[in-house]
């Protein structure tokens, strides 16, 4: 199964910032220059990142055989395993290893391994590509992310994380996987992945990302939109019929969509004649029913009068046929 790799021309980019001066700044010289700032930064941090791939990637490689303690991969968690970027050779180990799904957070340039690959084994490829040393995926393909690795766990499947080193960006997305599905603060995450793998290290804007994350995460109302979780709790009072409520009927509404609604004097006054109507309806509504029930009452009387005057006239023509003298006609 491959993913749709995440292009970077997207609204946000990855270190989960929007680009600055894009909008309101760039009609002034201070956020065009802004804008060349950061943009110019990118430029120069992507080419020295292509240019250092290959010798820190040897690098690497070197400590790697060298050193017993400098491990290739990590298992962080029963089913997360944080590393560096696999070569071909490695998809075999790693099946073995139980590794159902990869998360990849490399560059095309930085992948040694094709997707193919993995589909011949079997795995899932999630591709995120994410510039180096600097640079942080943003909120939603972390979010992408975090729930790829919960999706492999309910299969009893790994997921393997990486990057080029299995330092920075990849532990930016374990850790917001920690915090989210361990119940930890992103400091103790930190703490506990940086007990078994030593030398991950985060830049400033990854350890924001995580940070960004985890506050989030604590927002009233984060499980109402966000938690794909079979069991939502809405507060609603009383018993509801969970297999008979149509999810698509739900129509949810956040801060943002509330921007630039604002309550005013006009409002209140269009507020105050609409309980105005409802309230002389349901008078008129009342009076109604009142009404109708007196009418009700009135030509039940009326039937009960007709009908005892048709009884004694009945009564009346009947003594007179027995030969009385007089007939006595009374009309009530």
């Amino acid at each position: 199964m491959y993913i749709e790799e995440l292009k970077e021309g997207d609204s946000e980019n990855e270190g989960g910032q929007q680009l600055c001066g894009k909008e309101d700044d760039s009609e002034n010289g201070e956020g065009q220059g802004a804008f060349l700032i950061w943009d110019a930064k990118r430029v120069l941090v992507g080419a020295g990142a292509r240019a250092l791939f290959y010798p820190t990637l040897l690098y690497n490689v070197v400590r790697n055989k060298i050193q017993s303690e400098f491990r290739w991969w990590d298992r962080v968690d029963e089913f997360v395993l944080l590393g560096a970027v696999p070569f071909p050779k490695d998809v075999p180990q790693l099946k073995a290893l139980g590794v159902g799904g990869v998360v990849t957070l490399n560059e095309p340039y930085e992948t040694l391994v094709p997707t193919s690959l993995y589909q011949d084994h079997n795995i899932k490829h999630l591709v995120i590509p994410t510039r180096d040393y600097l640079f942080a995926p943003s909120y939603g393909v972390i979010c992408q992310a975090v729930e790829f690795i919960r999706g492999n766990t309910f299969s009893c499947k790994t997921t393997y994380v990486h990057c080029k080193a299995g330092r920075g960006r990849s532990t930016t997305v374990v850790l917001c996987y920690l915090v989210k599905y361990k119940n930890m603060t992103p400091e103790a995450a930190y703490k506990h992945v940086r007990s078994i793998r030593p030398r991950v290290l985060l830049a400033s804007s990854q350890w924001k990302a995580v940070q960004d994350y985890y506050h989030r995460l604590k927002k009233p109302g984060y499980d109402v939109y966000m938690d794909n979780s079979p069991s939502i709790s809405l507060g609603i009072a009383g018993k509801v019929d969970l297999e008979a409520f149509d999810d698509n009927s739900v129509v949810l509404i956040t801060e943002s969509d509330l921007d630039g609604y604002e309550e005013s004097d006009d409002f209140h006054v269009v507020r105050k004649n609409i309980m105005a109507d409802v309230n002389l309806a349901c008078r008129v509504h009342f009076a109604s029913q009142a009404a109708f029930s007196r009418l009700s009452c009135l030509w039940l009387r009326c039937h009960v009068s007709q009908k005892a005057s048709r009884e004694n006239m009945e009564s009346c023509m009947g003594n007179s046929q027995l030969g009385n003298t007089g007939v006595e006609i009374r009309v009530y």
